[in-house]
């Protein structure tokens, strides 16, 4: 297989053959020109604890919805989250920025053991260092970060970080990590803009194909994978932080977007993430889930609701 597109200048990374996120400006523009759909913390989640132990068998994979972008995977005897989040701001400031609206549907002291940590990208609602350090702390999983992020959690004392570049890999035991592309950026502050990588990642046991595209603009790069990979048995797809459409479209996917990527793939199962947790943009919290079901995706494209699993078997 070739390698994936040039995505580095030497300086900072860019989306390929795709339009970049907006700048500064921009964002003044849009926080000055719209108004938010109004939401509220909704006290609706049923909260559950998954078992301990994962499925051993390549076939079966167990998935629950903890909160935003936050997935417990359980399969080929591993127990893998992404992007975790427990806190109750996604921000770097303790009293402002995106709040919480609904609870983690597995509360932390209901969570299994983790053995490895999948984070795509350093934005505060997908790199909680205050999650992470607990996490390295409770359980010591390894943790996979796109390039250059593992300085950021080695400075913050969270060790056993190995990075991937887009095409490269980790094999495991029984599973190997594939760095794959998102169209998206990176920034934790005014002046760091592009400067580490975001990604997706591939999930390959013997037997089945798990997606995770984390944050990600719709582009050919949903292709690029289904050719690379195969259908994936499970694909984890975003529906939210879509509005103002001029302003997110570089970077985040409208719910029929997701759809058209959901079909590109042939996913047997997609489910979606980022939506319905935090208020990350213009609609409101439940809207894009509302949206979704709107497009008629049939029953291989789903919603969970915090805490909610379901077990895929052959």
């Amino acid at each position: 297989m070739p390698p994936f597109s040039k995505h580095f200048d030497g300086k900072k990374f860019f989306n390929p053959n795709a339009p970049q996120a907006r700048g500064f400006l921009d964002a003044v523009k849009w926080k000055l020109k719209t108004r938010p759909e109004p939401s509220h913390f909704m006290d609706d989640v049923k909260p559950s604890k998954p078992p301990a132990t994962p499925p051993y068998n390549d076939n079966e994979i167990r998935v629950t919805l903890i909160n935003h972008s936050t997935i417990l995977l359980q399969q080929a005897g591993l127990n893998i989250l992404t992007d975790p989040i427990w806190s109750d701001r996604a921000s770097p400031l303790t009293w402002a920025g995106p709040k919480r609206l609904r609870l983690p549907g597995v509360p932390w002291d209901d969570l299994p053991r983790i053995d490895l940590a999948l984070i795509s990208h350093n934005h505060y609602d997908h790199l909680d260092l205050a999650t992470l350090r607990r996490l390295a702390k409770r359980d010591s999983p390894r943790f996979i970060v796109p390039t250059g992020l593992a300085r950021l959690l080695e400075k913050n004392g969270i060790s056993r970080a190995q990075e991937l570049d887009w095409g490269e890999s980790l094999p495991l035991e029984r599973t190997t990590i594939h760095s794959v592309p998102a169209m998206h950026f990176s920034a934790r502050g005014p002046f760091d803009r592009n400067r580490t990588l975001w990604c997706g990642y591939v999930l390959e046991t013997a037997n089945e194909i798990v997606y995770f595209a984390a944050d990600t603009g719709f582009g050919d790069h949903f292709a690029q994978i289904r050719e690379r990979f195969g259908p994936p048995r499970l694909a984890l797809l975003p529906i939210g932080a879509y509005e103002p459409r001029w302003f997110m479209e570089p970077i985040h996917m409208a719910p029929e977007q997701a759809v058209q990527a959901h079909k590109i793939l042939s996913a047997q199962t997609s489910i979606a993430i980022h939506h319905g947790t935090f208020q990350m943009a213009d609609e409101g919290l439940d809207t894009p889930k509302k949206l979704l079901a709107a497009c008629n995706p049939g029953d291989s494209f789903l919603t969970l609701d915090n805490g909610q699993s379901l077990m895929l078997a052959p």
